[in-house]
């Protein structure tokens, strides 16, 4: 956890330039090409999921939950969620990860994937995909496809292809 005097709320949109100029900062000009950035990029994300962390006045990190289909079923795609380089390994990613899920689960939505390293995101419950059971519209390495189920078995018998919804 942060000693910091952290401050996770809602983002606002007099954040978006500095939430643009930290994805710059932590993505570079590549993040359009990704995958991840392709499936999102037909989805708006949707403002009653998506957090900042404030040190101060001082925007440190941001977290975006979007909408997408899973095989036809209603679903989530996490991100991007970027902290600023040197407010890094302080806890804060995984305190905006916390806060999303959390406002996931009291909308009541159901499932949540990512493109994402399983050893970092597991501590907030993700893990992989069975390999084949999800399409994403572009290339992703099969051992960075992460799912969560926010409510018990959301899951079962879903699979095919992500697209934003």
């Amino acid at each position: 956890m942060t000693t910091l005097p952290l401050l996770i709320r809602r983002e606002d949109p007099s954040d978006a330039q500095a939430i643009e100029r930290l994805h710059e900062r932590a993505f570079g000009p590549g993040r359009f090409a990704r995958t991840a950035f392709r499936l999102r990029e037909g989805a708006s994300a949707r403002p009653d999921l998506c957090f900042t962390a404030h040190v101060g006045t001082y925007l440190v990190g941001s977290i975006r939950l979007s909408p997408i289909t899973l095989g036809g079923e209603a679903g989530l795609v996490l991100g991007p969620i970027a902290v600023e380089p040197a407010f890094m390994s302080r806890g804060i990613g995984f305190e905006l990860i916390a806060a999303a899920l959390d406002a996931a689960r009291e909308k009541r939505d159901r499932r949540v994937i990512l493109i994402g390293d399983e050893p970092f995101y597991r501590r907030s419950g993700f893990s992989k995909v069975p390999k084949g059971r999800l399409e994403l519209p572009g290339p992703v390495d099969p051992e960075r496809l992460l799912w969560l189920e926010l409510t018990q078995g959301a899951f079962e018998g879903v699979s095919g292809a992500v697209l934003p919804a």
